[in-house]
């Protein structure tokens, strides 16, 4: 995998934003959200084997910017692996809000333990989500995401996880 998730996340928020959110306060216009946190786990992913597991927890403050809600992340396998990274999300909606499809864009610090050598202490972090919102706003989604360096190493093998993410709201 390459960066073809964060260009996802960038040309459906930018576009989003173009369409929705240019109005009189500015694209990038501050406006009050739902905070959440989502708990995940599942496969960790190098070079098309399973290598070992995944925990991540994120959490999405409250408040927008356009279309984008500011995040922060932390995973750790069962390698000792760890990694941290503060970034953005943006989420469509479909089917009177019931289904989502959330991307997310995240720059951070990877900790190598005895896991995979990513090449670098700066690893990208870029995801889809896909899933269903219950009326109570609790989200269970499946999701995947890719790490890399965007090759400011000359080592870049990247890695992927797959993982079942269940999401809460705070307010």
């Amino acid at each position: 995998m390459d960066g073809s998730l964060a260009i996802l996340f960038l040309v459906a928020g930018l576009t989003d934003m173009g369409i929705n959110h240019c109005g009189q306060g500015g694209c990038l216009a501050q406006a009050d959200a739902r905070p959440e946190i989502g708990l995940s786990y599942g496969d960790l992913i190098f070079q098309d084997k399973s290598v070992g597991k995944e925990t991540y927890i994120t959490y999405g403050l409250g408040r927008m910017y356009g279309p984008f809600q500011p995040a922060i992340g932390a995973s750790v396998t069962n390698h000792g692996d760890a990694w941290i990274g503060i970034g953005a999300t943006y989420t469509a909606n479909f089917a009177a809000d019931r289904l989502y499809a959330k991307m997310s864009l995240m720059p951070g610090y990877y900790s190598r333990g005895s896991g995979p050598d990513l090449g670098h202490d700066l690893e990208f972090r870029s995801g889809l989500e896909l899933g269903y919102k219950a009326r109570n706003g609790i989200k269970v989604g499946l999701s995947y995401d890719h790490r890399s360096n965007a090759d400011i190493s000359s080592v870049n093998p990247g890695m992927e996880t797959i993982q079942l993410r269940v999401s809460f709201p705070l307010k």
